[in-house]
């Protein structure tokens, strides 16, 4: 149901001048496969060839733009030698010089006696002038075309940068003139221009500054891109609070079994976010609520508790986790306490076959079993529930907002919470979770010691591996961390395979290796050794972020810890101290280290309040790298720059706002210039949400 004025910008790349298969691939790669992921891909630099002196005052090491004539050509006598064409003006001579040169072609783009216009790096050779490999050559009457502002874009490797601006080119050619989606008087405050007359402008710099994100025509685009997020948003939780709710208030006697249980007591946050989430299950409309606490906060416990509130009342709850990993080890946490409770506790995850799965699902559908822990098998269409009444999600950002959607549908009404361990700063949370309620968990359960961060060059990599040895000698258990699988040559990695061979040859078979190329079942099998004690060390690339729980484990090596983001550094360490034990994190990093890396490390050092933590990467680097964010599956933005477009991202918000309470169908005046701003920036699924009504 795409509107059909943006079928040009949806067209595969290969549908552009110069854009065969294997150029396709490579553009592919870079921006993305279709004629749009072009226009949002803005160039990096520009090249300016304005500059046009005469060659006895053209500056060595310039970009210059030459008319000339051309003098001789002087064909080399052995081929290892460069092809020169002796050009002058009438101040002095130079050489034009082609290596791996084809004459035929030479002799007729550049024929003797010729005017022509040649543009590229002015250097010196001895005591001549030469140009080596002209950017261009034209003829005068094309000069002038050629005196302008060149743009430079992000390239990859094996694409010609001819063949990317000449695709660049043809997607600009294809940008229709779209409705006005802007509220007008805004749009005239900040001073915008049209939405197609932005991109062109954004892709025309004519100077330095208008590559800045607060350039105008950039600023206009980032403006887009988040208001096509919060509105998706918006429309989303306005669908859902418009659907209708039911009250869930349990008795306690359960929670209170549960609680009990427990050989801890709970924490003041976890108090407080059980409060907020029995108050919003109390309530007629639907709960969407998020809960975020750093790893260890004792989020299982919160998420436990609230889906007992829902069993006092007769009804189900489900949680849902994104590997099987995670999925059996909130089921471990769990299965004591559902025990205590008296409560049926099932696990689902891909692996269940045959009369085990079928008589699961029995007992899931007659309601026998109160409480499922699993991973996507949980919406497979022949798993149904008696009555689900609260959906919880762990790690959501490895979801879409539609699968989260999806599993509430299997109940009649069903509640939502949302848990995530990735402390996340406040302005990523309004891109990510704009349509959610947030609770936080700000304190780790009692008895949690501290963990003793260091930071050490890697060059004294000898003394940590002893240090490990005298550890692993007082029983304790070592995650370490590299950030490859295989060597670079591009950027010199200890590579996990390597470090994983270097330290067998130490402590022999007690060292596991994990990393994202292993299948399934053998990542899982070094985490179970790992966490049984077969095995003391476990070396592993960044798959262990979000994983297995061994409170054994009380050492963490991390190399080249500079090469991390903070958040992702925080998660890492939050996988130690998860006992009553001390546990140290070493942070190895190869010298010299630049500012922000110095920056980032300090910060991991002073403390281990992740939301601090998110806040400082925020600043420290963007968030394009925010959290890993590519992995992540938080948004990910072309034009906007969260850690510039801040205010931007709130006054999105607020028209978002404004939109879905004037006209929540989108059918007024301007409802279909923002129905084709949703879709232009590939919101579908939620105007298909509104259609549905």
């Amino acid at each position: 149901m795409r509107p059909e004025i943006l079928y040009p910008l949806f067209a595969p790349v290969t549908t552009l001048p110069g854009v065969g298969p294997r150029f396709a691939k490579l553009i592919e790669r870079l921006a993305g496969r279709e004629v749009a992921s072009l226009c949002w891909h803005l160039p990096s630099g520009i090249i300016d060839r304005r500059f046009s002196p005469k060659l006895a005052a053209a500056p060595v090491g310039a970009i210059v733009t030459l008319t000339l004539t051309v003098d001789a050509h002087l064909p080399p006598a052995n081929r290892r030698h460069p092809y020169k064409v002796r050009c002058r003006d009438e101040t002095g001579f130079v050489h034009l010089v082609f290596f791996h040169a084809r004459p035929e072609y030479l002799a007729r783009v550049l024929p003797e006696g010729a005017t022509r216009v040649v543009s590229g790096k002015l250097e010196r050779f001895g005591a001549e002038l030469q140009m080596t490999h002209p950017d261009h050559i034209v003829t005068p009457a094309e000069g002038e075309r050629l005196r302008a502002v060149e743009p430079v874009y992000p390239m990859t490797a094996g694409l010609p940068s001819k063949t990317l601006l000449k695709a660049v080119e043809g997607a600009l050619d294809r940008l229709p003139a779209l409705p006005e989606w802007i509220e007008p008087s805004y749009l005239k405050r900040r001073g915008w221009l049209p939405w197609r007359e932005a991109l062109l402008a954004a892709h025309r710099p004519q100077s330095e500054a208008d590559l800045a994100p607060e350039a105008p025509a950039r600023q206009r685009l980032a403006f887009d891109e988040l208001l096509a997020n919060q509105l998706a948003l918006a429309l989303v939780r306005a669908q859902q609070r418009r659907l209708p709710g039911r009250r869930i208030e349990g008795d306690g006697r359960l929670r209170q079994k549960a609680v009990a249980a427990l050989p801890f007591a709970l924490t003041g946050s976890q108090r407080q976010a059980l409060a907020e989430i029995a108050a919003d299950m109390a309530s007629p409309s639907r709960m969407l609520r998020l809960l975020q606490g750093d790893v260890g906060s004792g989020k299982t416990v919160v998420a436990l508790l609230a889906m007992l509130n829902a069993v006092e009342t007769g009804a189900q709850a489900a949680l849902l986790a994104p590997t099987e990993i995670l999925a059996r080890q909130h089921h471990k946490t769990i299965a004591p306490l559902a025990e205590a409770a008296g409560v049926e506790l099932a696990l689902l995850t891909g692996r269940d076959k045959g009369k085990a799965r079928s008589r699961l699902l029995e007992r899931l559908a007659d309601g026998q079993t109160a409480l499922a822990v699993g991973t996507h098998a949980l919406f497979q269409e022949d798993v149904t529930f008696r009555d689900l009444a609260l959906v919880v999600i762990d790690e959501q950002h490895r979801f879409g907002v539609h699968q989260r959607l999806a599993l509430a549908e299997k109940g009649r009404a069903a509640d939502v919470l949302v848990m995530t361990a990735t402390p996340i700063p406040r302005t990523l949370m309004l891109t990510a979770y704009g349509d959610l309620d947030v609770s936080r968990l700000t304190e780790k359960p009692a008895g949690r010691q501290p963990i003793d961060t260091r930071t050490l060059p890697l060059d004294r990599l000898d003394e940590v591996v002893a240090a490990v040895e005298r550890a692993i000698r007082q029983g304790a258990r070592v995650y370490w961390v590299c950030p490859l699988v295989e060597e670079s040559e591009a950027i010199d990695i200890a590579a996990a395979a390597d470090r994983h061979a270097h330290l067998v040859r130490r402590f022999g078979a007690r060292v596991g290796l994990v990393h994202g190329r292993l299948k399934g079942a053998e990542k899982d099998a070094a985490m179970v050794a790992f966490a049984e004690g077969r095995t003391d060390i476990l070396v592993a690339t960044t798959v262990i972020e979000v994983g297995v729980d061994v409170p054994e484990a009380t050492v963490m090596v991390i190399e080249h810890a500079e090469r991390f983001g903070l958040a992702q550094l925080h998660q890492l360490r939050g996988r130690i101290g998860r006992g009553t034990g001390r546990s140290t994190c070493l942070l190895l990093y190869q010298a010299p280290l630049g500012e922000t890396a110095k920056a980032r490390l300090r910060i991991m050092r002073e403390t281990e309040d992740g939301f601090r933590i998110a806040e400082e990467d925020l600043r420290l680097r963007g968030a394009g790298e925010l959290l890993g964010t590519r992995q992540s599956g938080l948004p990910v933005f072309r034009l906007a720059d969260l850690s510039v477009h801040g205010e931007l991202l709130a006054a999105a918000r607020d028209d978002a706002r404004l939109i879905v309470e004037r006209d929540p169908t989108l059918m007024g005046p301007r409802g279909s210039a923002l129905r084709t701003l949703l879709y232009l920036f590939e919101r579908d699924a939620v105007v298909k949400t509104v259609r549905s009504g």
